[in-house]
């Protein structure tokens, strides 16, 4: 749907798209065409009308098989074109579409083709691997066989006594046959055949134990990694001749070889026989392979024709499927004649569908218009906001926490900017953000190209979240310039130091400190804190204030956001007893600390901010002394400490007793239930006593105000002590980068050696990258993530509503295949 957010404006974001119940009546003859003209526009959400019905009692549920009949055989051929490797060499071509009728008539020719020639080749390569086995035993066992050709026991062999297995040659047969009828003559008998290397020496020994040592046992590597003929398996093989005496020893014999899975072949004693049958085995091997090569040519001329239209027969396929699944969602009306279906759109799409409803009947020819009309509804519709490339990842983060409730405040406006600064506080570091920035450049560059690939799990969230990254990257510069590290090391970029040593030698930097000669340091932290005695304590003091403030201003932007939600849907309650009091009780405390950090850091005044918080609550009326800071302190004290404890109940008791008050009033002198109107007010509140027309439980009323309340009151200290994780990971970011750079590279680059300077600058390299780049990253991002989900969101996001997901052809994927 990105042709619609092109002219995107931050209102767009701010609320969710009006959305309107809407019913259509089509005709059966346009039916089809005018779900496809919907799926195409994608900006309609039906109702399945149909819930209670299993998918087998659906309308078109036949028309639904066919359709996965036809994926089942696209995924077919798609498998059969990667196994042949020609994917890549296919480059598909576009044509105007067949019928579907036709084009499960042609893929019902070419899957009988296939299946086909895959027997063929099958059986072919089947007899190409035993007849390469035979070669193989024919030439390893005729050594063992001719070796012992002295033996005088070796004339009484005779070939009809080799016993082979169920596989049968025509070209060796000839040889034998005259032999056969001597086979149950006694005498020294041999079988030969070939087996995989990693069963020989366990066949070996249940040969062995089976024939009670009275067998001769002779084997040789194959010398090569064949195609076994039945699994098809390539695999390291041994040949093997077994030497016995007796048909018993013949039958276990026989046994253990099946069991062990070894293929035997005949074996003539005679040399010029295997000469002959040799050569005889090398003729039907090379016919095989130019009749192998020929059907290989064949399948893939006849997988290329196929892939040329496999992309455009395959989303065909998908678009029927698809449209005959939404057609299962609606109803026929009482004649029979009609399809009645039921749907969610935006406002502002219903020109769009009208348009798109009246070409439908207009193709097909049909002598009965299309009737669309907005319908009267009482159930909360979907949420649906118009994103772009930019927006849609920070929307994804909202609604990982939940769905935004149906028109209220979205999250996601501020998060565009709240989430990459809140990251960049904690990760702050110039050169590290600069090695972000290009990543993201780079993942921004290559979007067109991206986009169009099937990538990783990985890869796809990173590329997802491009302009999350380079915001990231931005702000994290910004703030390693205002904390002065590139790498964990300060530079003089805006100007020279405002400190000096004492001295010339400036040996007592570190012991009696530096003195300030001129003008502060004009943006961020001055250089020469770098290394100092109280580097720490300055960096600690600073960030972990900068957290509490940055923390204060969030909640109050979300108590803030609570009241516009409250003032959009015209509730006055929320505004006088939840907005009014929350405002009061966390400013009156938290907001009071961010006032004295702040007027402490304008005067430079020494004063303890614990101790004038804690003994705010503990002696409010005591002299402050040395920690008071402006005139009128202790009295503002007190008045901010009675307001926060007025606030409490305010909060607490008022919003239950009216409600109920109300409720009272409305209903009172009736007998009778009132009926409910089937209009829907979207500007109403849901929370309201409005949809509670025929019960009110005070008691579950009261108790959901008071745990809101204790909530708010305990999440007010908690969730500021919270934002101090900023601080956390900033300072251990910071520590961490120092200790790589002081501990690794530094260290390294005292030696005067080439190879431990490459040794330490690999380490360094490998630090900043898998630790600082990937660890950290990740870390900073679960942290900012956190502070979204919970501290922020809490004060006045409900999250409890569903997504708009609008029938559309472009939402299709390959998995719904």
């Amino acid at each position: 749907m990105e042709k619609f957010v092109d002219n995107l404006s931050p209102m767009d974001l701010m609320r969710s798209e009006k959305m309107k119940l809407v019913q259509l009546i089509i005709p059966v003859e346009s039916a089809h065409r005018a779900v496809s003209y919907l799926g195409e526009l994608g900006l309609l959400q039906f109702r399945d009308l149909n819930a209670e019905k299993s998918p087998f009692q659906r309308t078109f549920v036949n028309q639904v098989k066919r359709c996965g009949e036809m994926s089942r055989k696209l995924r077919f051929f798609k498998d059969q074109i990667i196994k042949a490797g020609l994917l890549s060499s296919i480059h598909p071509v576009v044509e105007p579409d067949v019928e579907l009728e036709e084009l499960e008539i042609l893929l019902a020719e070419h899957e009988h083709e296939l299946i086909e020639m895959n027997s063929n080749s099958e059986k072919l390569r089947q007899t190409y691997n035993e007849l390469l086995e035979f070669k193989i035993v024919l030439i390893k066992a005729g050594s063992f066989l001719v070796s012992s050709d002295n033996h005088a026991v070796a004339e009484e062999r005779e070939l009809s006594e080799n016993v082979h297995s169920n596989h049968s040659y025509d070209e060796a047969s000839s040889l034998i046959e005259q032999e056969m009828g001597t086979a149950d003559q006694p005498g020294l008998r041999f079988i030969s055949g070939i087996i995989c290397k990693s069963k020989a020496l366990r066949f070996e020994r249940i040969l062995f134990r089976a024939t009670r040592g009275n067998m001769l046992f002779n084997q040789a590597p194959a010398g090569e990694e064949i195609m076994d003929p039945l699994s098809a398996v390539k695999a390291e093989k041994t040949v093997f001749v077994v030497f016995f005496s007796g048909e018993q020893a013949r039958k276990k014999i026989l046994k253990i070889c099946e069991a062990f899975g070894a293929n035997c072949y005949p074996v003539p004693e005679d040399f010029s026989k295997q000469r002959q049958i040799t050569r005889e085995v090398s003729s039907r091997l090379s016919e095989l392979e130019v009749t192998l090569d020929a059907g290989i040519r064949h399948q893939n001329k006849a997988l290329t024709s196929i892939g040329y239209h496999l992309t455009q027969w395959m989303s065909m396929v998908r678009r029927e499927k698809a449209v005959y699944d939404t057609l299962n969602m609606l109803n026929f009306d009482v004649t029979k004649k009609c399809l009645v279906g039921e749907g969610w759109c935006p406002v502002f799409a219903k020109a769009k569908i009208q348009d798109a409803l009246q070409r439908a009947t207009v193709d097909s020819n049909s002598q009965v218009g299309i009737i669309f009309h907005v319908m009267d509804a009482v159930e909360s519709p979907p949420t649906y906001f118009r994103t772009n490339h930019f927006t849609n990842a920070y929307q994804e983060i909202v609604d990982a926490y939940g769905v935004a409730r149906y028109q209220e405040a979205n999250p996601a406006v501020y998060t565009v900017i709240t989430f990459p600064f809140l990251f960049a506080v904690m990760f702050g570091d110039w050169g590290h953000g600069i090695c972000l920035l290009l990543g993201a450049l780079v993942l921004i560059a290559r979007e067109s190209r991206l986009s169009t690939q099937k990538l990783g799990s990985f890869m796809e969230m990173l590329f997802g979240g491009r302009y999350v990254l380079l915001l990231m990257s931005l702000f994290s510069i910004y703030c390693g310039l205002i904390y002065n590290e590139f790498f964990s090391v300060p530079f003089h970029i805006f100007g020279g130091s405002a400190y000096k040593c004492r001295d010339a030698t400036c040996s007592d930097a570190h012991s009696a400190g530096l003195i300030k000669f001129r003008d502060p340091y004009p943006f961020g932290v001055d250089p020469s804190w770098r290394g100092s005695r109280s580097e720490l304590p300055l960096l600690n003091s600073l960030k972990m204030k900068m957290s509490i403030l940055l923390g204060v201003t969030q909640m109050n932007l979300g108590i803030i956001l609570s009241y516009f939600n409250a003032h959009f849907f015209r509730n006055s309650l929320d505004i006088r007893y939840q907005f009014v009091p929350q405002m009061i009780f966390l400013n009156s405390l938290f907001g009071y600390l961010s006032l004295l950090i702040i007027i402490k850091w304008c005067t430079g005044s020494q004063a303890d901010l614990y101790h004038v918080m804690i003994y705010m609550f503990l002696s409010p009326t005591d002299d402050l002394g040395d920690n008071q800071l402006f005139w009128g302190q202790r009295p503002l004290q007190i008045v901010l400490l009675l307001l926060a404890l007025v606030a409490v109940p305010w909060m607490l008791f008022p919003k239950p007793f009216i409600l109920k008050k109300l409720h009272s009033e409305r209903f009172q002198g009736r007998n009778y239930g009132m009926l409910i109107s089937s209009e829907f007010h979207p500007d109403a509140e849901p929370d309201s006593a409005r949809e509670h027309h025929e019960e009110f439980n005070f008691s579950e009323v009261f108790v959901h105000q008071m745990i809101h309340s204790i909530e708010f009151v305990l999440g007010a200290v908690s969730n500021t002590a919270s934002y101090l994780r900023l601080w956390a990971l900033s300072l251990a970011h910071s520590e961490l980068s120092t200790v790589f750079y002081e501990k690794v590279l530094l260290l390294a680059w005292r030696y005067d050696n080439i190879v431990i300077r490459l040794i330490g600058l690999a380490v360094f390299a490998f630090a900043t990258a898998f630790i600082l780049l990937m660890m950290e990253t990740l870390s900073a991002f679960l942290h900012a993530l956190r502070l979204h989900w919970v501290e922020f969101q809490n004060k006045f996001y409900h999250g409890d509503g569903y997504k708009f997901k609008p029938f559309s052809f472009a939402s299709i994927t390959d998995d719904d295949d």
